[in-house]
C-alpha cells in the first residue's frame, strides 16, 4: 500500500497526540527525511539503528494512540520502508549483498507498524504488518541469522492468527498464510529443528485454498527437504527422506484432482514424476532394489514414450544391485538408444556397471564397453572422454586397479586403437597418450609400479614411429625404466634404458644405467659411468650431485666419495653449480668419517679445502655471517676430534698433521671478526707439537731438523698467543675463558723436550720452567712431572730436578691438607737425586750436606703429624737410609759423621710407627761404638 493512499483518509476531527508522542514522532518524520535523502552508494551511520530503537521503545508504552496518530505513523513507517526497497534495489544493481544495517532499517518499520497496527481506514492492517515482518524475517534469512529470521516470522503468525482463516479471501494474503509457514519450517530446519520443520510444514495443508500454485509450493518444499536428507547418505535420513518424498507426491496426487487450470496440471505432473525419480534414488540407498524397479516402472508409464535418462541408469543400477547382470546390461545397451542420454550418464553408468561386475566379470564388462563403442561409431575424441570417465580417479578407491586394467585391455584393443590413426587424429592420438600417461603417472607416485608400467607401456601405443615423436617414445622407454627399478626387475630396467639409450642418449639414460649399477652392487660399474657423464651433451654438474645422493642411499660409499670428487673439479670453472663447494667438502669428509682408517683421505681433502679457501677468502668460501662461522668451525671441530682420536690410537704422525691443519682453520676470520678463535689455535697447536714428540718418542726415531724447525716454529706461534693473553674466547655478558692449565703444561713440556736440541739447553731449560712455576696456570702435580721428565733421559737437568721438586714440595707444604703421600715421594727423589750427583761430582760434602740437609727437612715435616699421617714406609725408608749412610763413615773412622747419620736415622725412626725394635737395636749399636771411641774421639783399631 502506498503512503499516498493512506494520507488520503486523515481524520482531522480527532484530537491532537499527547506532546511526548508528537515529539517523538517529529524525531521520526525528521530522522526519516535525512534517511529519504540519504545517497544509497554511502552506508548508512553506525547510529541510526540506535537512535531508532530508542524512539521506538520510548513511543511503545504510550499506545495506545488516536487513529490519526496512528494513521502518521503508518505514513512514516510506509516511507522508511519504501527507502529500504530504493536501498535494496541500488544494491542489487551494483551486485553488492543487503546489509544487516540495511535488514535493521526493515525491523524498525514493521516494528513501528506493530505500534499503531490497531488503526481505522487501512484495509486488513494485520496482514500489511504481517508482510512487512515476513519480508523482513525472508531478509534475516538470508544473511543467515535464523534467530532473528524466526523471531519475524513468529510475529507475523501471531498478527495473521488474529484473523479467521475462513474469512480470508485475497489471493495474497491467502498465499502469504501459507508462505509464513513455509519460510518458518525453513528457518526450523536450518537451526536442525526438524521436528517443527515438518510440524509446519503439515500445518500449511490447511491453507493451501485449492490452489494449484500452493500445492506445488509445499509439494516442492517437501521434496527439497528430502533431497536435503538424502544427501547426507545416512541410513536413518534415508527412511525420513522417503516419508518426505511421499508427502510431497500425495499433495502432486490431491492437487491434480483440484486444480483446473492446464498449466498447473502440467507442473504438478513434472512434479510428481520429479518426485518419484528421488523416491526411486531414496530406494537405491537403502539398497531396496525392488522399490527402485516398481518406481522406475511407473516413471515410465507416466513418461509415455519419453524415457527420461535418468529412469535408465536408476534401472540398470537397481538391477547390479540385485545380481541380474543380465538385465542391467540390457539397460546399459538400452542407453545408446536414447538419443538424450547425456554422455556423462552413459560414463557415469558404465563406471557403475564395471564398478559392481568386479575383477571377475571384467572380460564381460570389456565386451559390452566394445560393443556400445561399435554401435555408436565413437570417434576417437569420444573415446578419450569415456576412458577418462571410467578411470577417473585411478589410484584410490576399491575397483581402481579393476578399472585401469579394463582400460588396459580397452585400449590395447586393435579397434580401439584403429581409431586414432591417421593424420587426422593426431590430436586425438595426443589426448589418448596423454590421458594413459597422466594414469600411469598417478599409480607411479603411489608406488603401484605394477600398474603404472602397464599404463606406461599402453600409452606407447599411442604415440607414432616417427622421427618428430622419437625423443616421446624415449621418454617412455625411460619412465619405464624407472618403474621396473622400482619392482627390482634389474635386467628389464636395463633393456628398457638401452632402448631408450638408442633412441635418445643423454644424461638422464646415463645416470638411469648408473642407478642400475648402484643396485647390482657393481661400484667399479658405477664409478665408470660416472665418468662418461660429462661426455654427454646435456650434462650439468647437478647430475654428479644426484649420482653422490643415490649412492649415499644405496651405501656405496665409494662410488659417493668418487662423485663429489669429481664434483669439485667443476667449482673452478666457473659453472652455475647446484649446491655451495664448502656443502660438498663437508658431504665428502662426513661420508669418509663414517668409514674407519679413512684419517688420510680425510686429510687430503681438509688441505684441499684449505688451498680453496686461502685462494677465494673465507667469506666467498664459508659464506657470511653466522652461516660463515658454522661452517668454519665444523671443519675446524672434526679436524679436531679425528686428532684426538689418531692420538687415542697413537698414530701420532697423523695426529699432528691434523691439529697443525686445524690450527689454520680455527684462525680464519669470518664476516668481519677482528681475530680467529686464538684459544683453540694455540690447543690445537700445543697438541700438534706434543704429537710429533710422542711419535719420535714411540719410533724411537729422532726427529728430522725440518721437523724439528717446523715444531719450534709452531710452539712459538702458540708461545706468542700465551704470552700475549690472547688465548681466550669470549662468551655472553662479556666473560672470557681462558686456556685450560693442562694445555699450558703440555706446552712447557714439549718445550722444555724441544730445548734439548739447543745449545746452552740447561739455562733456556731452567728459566722456562722457573717462568712455568711463576704462572697462574701451574699445578704442584704438573711440576712433578716436569721434574720426573726432566730426571730421565741421557741428559738429565739436576736444576731442573731440583728446582720442580722442591718448588713443588713447598706448594703441597703450604696446603691447608697437605698430600703427604707425594711429598714423601718428592723426598725420596730429590735425597736419590742429589746422592747420585754427589758420587759423580768431584766435590767434598756440600753434596752430602745437602743430603743431610733433605733427611733434616723430612724429619721437620714428620715432627707435630699423627702417626700414620707420613707414609709408614717412607717413613722407614728415610730411617733405614739415613742410618746405612753412616757404614761408610764408620769403617773410614769417621765417627763423627757415622755419629750424625746414626742419630738422624735414630730419630727419623722415633717419628715412624712400628720401629721400636730397630731403635733398641740402634741403641744398642750406638753404646757399642761410644765405648770403642777414644776420648780423642777415635776409633780403637782392631775392637
Amino acid at each position: 500500500m502506498r503512503i499516498a493512499e493512506i494520507s488520503s483518509q486523515d481524520h482531522h476531527d480527532e484530537p491532537p497526540s499527547p506532546s511526548p508522542s508528537s515529539d517523538l514522532l517529529t524525531k521520526l518524520e525528521s530522522i526519516t527525511t535525512d534517511i529519504e535523502h540519504h545517497s544509497p552508494e554511502s552506508p548508512l551511520p553506525q547510529t541510526l539503528n540506535t537512535t531508532l530503537r530508542h524512539i521506538i521503545s520510548q513511543l511503545s508504552p504510550l499506545a495506545p494512540f488516536h487513529n490519526s496518530f496512528n494513521l502518521q505513523i503508518w505514513k512514516l513507517s510506509y516511507r522508511l520502508w519504501n527507502t529500504c526497497v530504493d536501498l535494496s534495489n541500488f544494491a542489487r544493481s551494483a551486485t553488492s549483498e543487503v546489509t544487516e544495517e540495511h535488514a535493521k532499517l526493515r525491523q524498525v518499520s514493521a516494528d513501528l507498524l506493530l505500534i499503531a497496527v490497531d488503526v481505522t481506514g487501512v484495509p486488513s492492517p494485520y496482514f500489511k504488518c504481517a508482510s512487512f515482518y515476513y519480508k523482513t524475517g525472508m531478509i534475516w534469512y538470508e544473511l543467515s541469522r535464523y534467530d532473528l529470521a524466526s523471531s519475524c516470522f513468529e510475529k507475523a503468525t501471531d498478527l495473521t492468527a488474529k484473523v479467521e482463516v475462513t474469512s480470508v479471501t485475497d489471493r495474497e494474503e491467502r498465499r502469504l498464510l501459507l508462505d509464513l509457514n513455509i519460510a518458518r519450517a525453513r528457518t526450523a530446519w536450518e537451526v536442525m529443528d526438524r521436528n517443527l520443520a515438518v510440524n509446519l510444514l503439515n500445518r500449511c495443508k490447511k491453507v493451501l485454498f485449492g490452489i494449484g500454485e500452493n500445492y506445488i509450493a509445499l509439494a516442492n518444499q517437501y521434496m527439497c527437504f528430502g533431497k536435503s536428507v538424502l544427501s547426507k547418505n545416512d541410513v536413518v535420513g534415508v527412511n525420513e527422506a522417503l516419508k518426505l518424498m511421499s508427502e510431497a507426491l500425495e499433495l502432486c496426487e490431491k492437487g491434480l484432482g483440484s486444480v483446473k487450470k492446464v498449466e498447473e496440471t502440467v507442473a504438478l505432473k513434472e512434479l510428481r514424476l520429479k518426485t518419484l525419480r528421488f523416491m526411486a534414488a531414496s530406494h537405491l540407498q537403502r539398497d531396496e532394489f525392488e522399490s527402485v524397479l516398481k518406481c522406475v516402472k511407473v516413471l515410465r508409464d507416466g513418461e509415455k514414450g519419453e524415457n527420461h535418462p535418468s529412469s535408465s541408469v536408476l534401472a540398470m543400477k537397481a538391477w547390479l544391485g540385485l545380481g541380474r547382470y543380465g538385465e542391467a546390461e540390457k539397460e546399459l545397451k538400452g542407453m545408446v538408444v536414447n538419443k538424450g542420454l547425456p554422455e556423462s550418464v552413459w560414463v557415469s553408468a558404465m563406471e557403475s556397471y564395471l564398478q559392481a561386475v568386479g575383477t571377475s566379470g571384467a572380460e564381460t564388462a570389456m565386451g559390452v564397453f566394445l560393443g556400445l563403442l561399435g554401435r555408436c561409431n565413437v570417434s576417437g575424441g569420444a573415446a578419450i572422454r569415456v576412458v577418462q570417465r571410467v578411470v577417473g580417479d585411478c589410484v584410490n578407491g576399491e575397483g581402481a586397479r579393476v578399472r585401469v586394467k579394463v582400460v588396459g585391455e580397452f585400449v590395447s584393443n586393435d579397434k580401439v586403437v584403429a581409431l586414432f590413426s591417421g593424420e587426422q587424429a593426431a590430436k586425438e592420438q595426443s589426448g589418448m597418450h596423454a590421458l594413459l600417461w597422466n594414469c600411469a603417472a598417478d599409480h607411479f607416485r603411489s608406488k603401484d609400479y605394477e600398474v603404472s608400467a602397464e599404463m606406461f607401456e599402453k600409452s606407447l601405443l599411442y604415440v607414432p614411429h616417427d622421427l618428430e615423436n622419437r625423443s616421446l617414445r624415449a621418454k617412455g622407454f625411460r619412465v619405464l625404466c624407472l618403474c621396473y627399478l622400482g619392482l627390482s626387475q634389474l635386467d628389464r630396467a636395463q633393456e628398457y634404458i638401452d632402448e631408450a639409450a638408442k633412441l635418445e642418449p643423454n644424461i638422464a639414460c646415463a645416470f638411469l644405467k648408473f642407478k642400475i649399477y648402484l643396485l647390482n652392487n657393481d661400484h667399479n660399474g658405477a664409478i665408470t659411468q660416472v665418468q662418461a657423464m660429462p661426455t654427454c651433451t646435456d650434462f650439468t654438474p647437478e647430475f654428479l650431485s644426484l649420482s653422490a645422493h643415490e649412492a649415499i642411499a644405496c651405501r656405496a660409499l665409494p662410488v659417493a666419495v668418487d662423485c663429489l670428487s669429481r664434483l669439485l673439479t667443476f667449482f673452478s670453472m666457473g659453472k652455475p653449480m647446484p649446491t655451495t663447494e664448502v656443502i660438498v667438502f663437508r658431504t665428502l669428509i662426513t661420508i669418509l668419517i663414517q668409514e674407519p682408517k679413512n684419517e688420510s683421505e680425510v686429510l687430503k681433502y681438509m688441505k684441499r679445502a684449505q688451498t680453496r679457501f686461502s685462494d677465494l677468502g673465507p667469506e666467498r668460501f664459508f659464506g657470511t655471517g653466522e652461516v660463515g662461522r658454522r661452517e668454519r668451525n665444523w671443519f675446524a671441530l672434526n679436524l679436531w676430534n679425528i686428532g684426538l682420536k689418531s692420538g687415542q690410537e697413537k698414530n701420532y704422525k697423523l695426529c699432528g698433521e691434523l691439529f697443525s691443519i686445524c690450527a689454520e682453520y680455527y684462525g680464519i676470520t669470518v664476516d668481519g671478526e677482528i681475530e680467529g678463535n686464538n684459544l683453540m689455535v694455540c690447543k690445537s697447536l700445543i697438541l700438534a707439537v706434543s704429537a710429533m714428540l710422542a711419535g719420535e718418542k714411540l719410533s724411537m726415531n729422532p726427529l728430522l731438523d725440518n721437523e724439528v724447525k717446523e715444531a719450534n716454529e709452531l710452539l712459538e706461534r702458540a708461545g706468542k698467543i700465551l704470552m700475549t693473553g690472547s688465548a681466550k674466547t669470549h662468551l655472553v655478558d662479556d666473560q672470557t675463558t681462558t686456556i685450560e692449565p693442562q694445555f699450558y703444561f703440555i706446552y712447557t713440556l714439549s718445550a722444555y723436550t724441544l730445548y734439548t736440541r739447543l745449545d746452552d739447553t740447561e739455562s733456556k731449560q731452567l728459566l722456562l720452567i722457573k717462568n712455568y712455576a711463576n704462572s697462574k696456570y701451574c699445578n704442584p702435580n704438573h711440576l712433578l712431572q716436569i721434574g720426573l721428565h726432566a730426571s730421565e733421559g741421557p741428559r738429565p737437568n739436576i736444576e731442573v730436578v731440583t728446582f720442580c721438586l722442591n718448588t713443588c714440595i713447598s706448594s703441597l707444604l703450604s696446603s691447608s691438607s697437605p698430600d703427604y703421600q707425594t711429598v714423601a715421594l718428592i723426598l725420596r727423589k730429590l735425597i736419590t737425586i742429589t746422592g747420585f750427583h754427589k758420587s759423580n761430582a768431584d766435590n767434598d760434602g756440600d753434596d752430602e750436606d745437602g743430603v743431610y740437609g733433605m733427611y733434616k727437612k723430612a724429619y721437620r715435616i714428620m715432627v707435630g703429624l699423627k702417626a700414620g699421617e707420613y707414609p709408614i714406609e717412607e717413613g722407614k725408608w728415610l730411617a733405614m737410609t739415613a742410618w746405612n749412610r753412616a757404614a761408610l763413615p764408620l769403617r773410614l773412622g769417621q765417627v763423627v759423621e757415622a755419629k750424625k747419620w746414626m742419630d738422624m736415622g735414630f730419630q727419623l725412626a722415633g717419628r715412624v710407627a712400628g720401629m721400636d725394635t730397630y731403635k733398641s737395636c740402634m741403641e744398642d749399636f750406638v753404646s757399642g761404638v761410644e765405648k770403642k771411641v777414644q776420648p780423642q774421639g777415635h776409633l780403637i783399631v782392631g775392637s
